[in-house]
């Protein structure tokens, strides 16, 4: 009996090269994905800011809408990052 699993076991082997390969690939497709989100975070903060900016100087009143959306549009894509890191372990 203990031969059986011996056997499987063994046999079972030569696929940990290709598991590693694998979790590199990996590693380098979501490091790049959470420095996108990072950069895609700071452009919805840039342009957010720009476009409350405007409305402001226009003398529109209700903008904290605008900057409510634009604000957590920011927060989720900087947190999107992190959760592709946390998720795969990177």
């Amino acid at each position: 009996m203990v031969c059986c699993f011996a056997a499987c076991t063994v046999s079972a082997q030569p696929g940990i090269a290709e598991m590693q390969q694998a979790q590199q690939d990996l590693k380098s497709t979501f490091f790049s994905a959470f420095d996108l989100s990072l950069i895609v975070a700071t452009l919805f903060g840039i342009i957010g800011g720009l476009r409350i900016y405007k409305n402001a100087q226009m003398g529109k009143d209700r903008f904290t809408a605008d900057v409510a959306a634009w604000f957590f549009a920011a927060l989720f894509m900087t947190l999107a990052g992190v959760f592709l890191r946390a998720i795969f372990g990177i």
